[in-house]
């Protein structure tokens, strides 16, 4: 049954007619477009990502900070650098279609790898560094992950899986005298010789991220050159566009992991081709950002909203205002919807900042919606409009019929940021996205009377923890693989700083005396701190469809009642 935006705007009636609807939404189909005009991209089918990037001429100095050390790396000297790497890597044996795994935190060294890697024709997959053994394991078998690049503590653990593994240094320091990292060094010491570039085309797969999509377990996201292509010019280039100043005089915080397709699409790919610097932060601090924003100029910061709160609160209890968060002109928050409170929150403490919220996926290589503010409209509670060249459907999810404007409903997007499919899933795939290629998202939302989006409850079956997507299907087969626990179901449960975190119901076997320590922390010690159980409710059964489908709403009430008693 269709929901309708009442909150917000008036109701379309049953009366309106087709003249009534504005011209980026066709009635006849569904179809709403983007209200901005469309960019023309490149057509050359022999263009790949690398080329792309750094065929933008720009006027930026200095393209890369490490915060932790104040090293930086100017314009000048990345692309050099990144050669050098990438004859490294095709003397070690990297070639054509090669995958190679990165297993890095933020730093300087993580875009010279992507693009070095990318350079030879070969594809990246990036994962959390704080993955646990069995998920890097699940990852590497996946993906036939050759090569990869991590810290000292994982090189023998990845060895062990057939892995070439090639440790990497926290900065960028060619002094090192760690003998540990004489195998990383050798191979950005330009001894080799310029290395050959094979035929890369647009539709070649360029990097493989992982997401749970719209239900069950984790499922390898295949990017293409052309996928990443779109993302610079629809995403980061046009964002760009709608401001006056110069886009090589921003400096941006990067806080958001470029493990992650959001700080990926930013960080890694898409400023780098304007001529943006970036300051990179390895983890959140609080204080530590705003003593970064004030000594470096920070002028954008994209974040999440658990950061966003700590920033507020940071913020508020700072004693110098005044002289701080002078240079910032624009925070913009996504990965999860961030409430009303904290957004009037953030308006109190830093009134001068402009902020905006987006939309994107993995599966869309981050591009979908974007906030953009102007004296006479400014909705920060929105997620923004449709970016250029995407097209989108709401859909009731009982009927299957489009929705027009004001009413919620089910986000399906089609455009050339779409995913070309789920790596070795070919029924995933199919689910995923529908002949026409239209991709459902999952994501409940509604288009109001501007063509602003706005979100509403998920249709997702995942759990978004401290800007991480959290798979439950992933925690729930590590549930019921323990001998004492006969079935498990995992769902999210509101939390003020972190968004949601997963609680467990588990049903046990009879006789058992599990409590709620012992599975807390047999979940804890096979998967990434971030995807720890937080909290154990156990029931004598889970509610279930007659399809065997889990009922997780009914959780969630069970779990709501529970919190009143």
């Amino acid at each position: 049954m269709a929901t309708s935006l009442s909150s917000h705007i008036s109701l379309q009636t049953s009366e309106s007619k087709i003249s009534d609807f504005p011209d980026w939404y066709s009635p006849e189909t569904g179809i709403y477009s983007s209200k901005h005009p469309s960019i023309s991209l490149p057509t050359d089918p022999f263009l790949d990502i690398v080329s792309f990037v750094f065929s933008h001429k720009h006027d930026g100095v200095t393209a890369l900070i490490d915060s932790s050390s104040g090293y930086s790396i100017p314009y000048s000297k990345l692309l050099p650098l990144i050669q050098s790497m990438a004859s490294g890597l095709h003397h070690l044996g990297v070639s054509q279609g090669d995958v190679v795994l990165l297993l890095l935190p933020n730093s300087s060294h993580f875009p010279i790898i992507f693009f070095s890697v990318l350079y030879l024709g070969a594809i990246v997959s990036a994962m959390n560094p704080l993955s646990s053994t069995f998920e890097i394991k699940k990852q590497v078998s996946d993906c036939s992950v050759r090569f990869a690049f991590t810290s000292l503590e994982k090189i023998d653990q990845l060895n062990n899986l057939g892995v070439h593994a090639i440790g990497v240094p926290q900065n960028i320091d060619f002094d090192s005298e760690n003998i540990g990292f004489s195998p990383f060094h050798e191979l950005n010491g330009g001894r080799f010789g310029k290395a050959p570039r094979p035929v890369i085309r647009q539709q070649d797969t360029a990097v493989i991220m992982y997401s749970s999509g719209t239900t069950g377990v984790s499922k390898g996201v295949v990017l293409t050159h052309g996928n990443l292509i779109a993302t610079v010019e629809l995403f980061v280039k046009f964002e760009a566009s709608q401001y006056e100043y110069s886009s090589s005089k921003n400096v941006y915080l990067a806080v958001v992991p470029m493990f992650h397709i959001y700080g990926l699409s930013l960080f890694v790919v898409g400023l780098l081709s304007l001529g943006s610097t970036i300051v990179l932060m390895r983890r959140f601090d609080g204080n530590e950002a705003v003593k970064l924003i004030d000594y470096y100029g920070v002028t954008h910061f994209p974040l999440v909203p658990p950061i966003l709160t700590t920033l507020v609160m940071t913020a508020k209890g700072a004693t110098n205002t005044e002289n701080s968060f002078k240079s910032l002109k624009q925070v913009s928050c996504g990965a999860a919807p961030t409430s009303r409170k904290i957004i009037e929150d953030f308006f109190q403490v830093l009134p001068h900042v402009d902020f905006i919220q987006g939309y994107g996926m993995t599966e869309t290589s981050a591009v979908g919606t974007r906030g953009f503010n102007t004296q006479k409209c400014h909705k920060y509670c929105s997620i923004g409009l449709l970016a250029p060249n995407m097209q989108a459907k709401v859909m009731d999810w009982n009927s299957g019929s489009p929705l027009p404007p004001e009413y919620y409903g089910e986000l399906w997007l089609k455009g050339p940021a779409i995913m070309q499919r789920y790596l070795n899933n070919d029924v995933a795939t199919k689910m995923a996205i529908d002949k026409d290629g239209w991709l459902r998202t999952g994501d409940i939302v509604c288009f109001d009377e501007d063509g602003y989006l706005y979100v509403s409850d998920r249709l997702k079956e995942i759990i978004k923890y401290n800007g991480y997507q959290i798979a439950p299907a992933d925690l729930e087969a590590i549930l019921i693989s323990h001998p004492h626990i006969l079935d498990a179901a995992v769902i999210g449960e509101m939390d003020e700083v972190y968004g949601e975190i997963p609680v467990a119901f588990v049903v046990t076997r009879h006789g058992s005396t599990l409590n709620q320590e012992d599975v807390m922390g047999f979940v804890a010690m096979q998967v990434a701190p971030y995807k720890k159980i937080r909290k154990v409710v156990f029931t004598k059964s889970i509610p279930k469809s007659a399809t065997g489908k889990i009922l997780r709403r009914e959780l969630k009430k069970l779990l709501s009642s529970s919190c009143r008693l």
